[in-house]
């Protein structure tokens, strides 16, 4: 199983931006599907997470600006981050929970910088 993550850049004080991330492999199923972030020496934080009936759960510093979303045709979760402030920089990874074990996988790491 492969999580690919795509999105993730450079934008100013209160624009958007979306990321998504897509499983592949060897799938049967997908329960979890969330974003975390990190920034240097610190511990990676739970952003956001959707589960498999489509329940999310949100850090309370996004709520209110982001919305996480899933495709389960395309086994893809979404990201939208709104009105994003420069405390919202930070490499910003993907996981999902595979199968009936709950495997978790991880995506490789995005960079998202807000900056003037």
């Amino acid at each position: 199983v492969q999580l690919q993550a795509s999105g993730g850049g450079l934008v100013q004080p209160g624009e958007s931006l979306s990321l998504s991330c897509t499983a592949s492999g060897n799938i049967v199923s997908i329960k979890d599907m969330g974003f975390y972030r990190q920034t240097p020496h610190k511990q990676r934080d739970m952003v956001a997470i959707i589960d498999s009936g489509h329940s999310t759960t949100y850090a309370d510093s996004v709520k209110g600006r982001f919305t996480i979303s899933r495709d389960d045709s395309r086994n893809t979760v979404y990201l939208q981050m709104n009105s994003l402030k420069p405390e919202d920089t930070a490499t910003y990874y993907c996981r999902a929970q595979i199968g009936m074990q709950r495997i978790p996988y991880w995506g490789q790491g995005t960079l998202v910088t807000v900056s003037s």
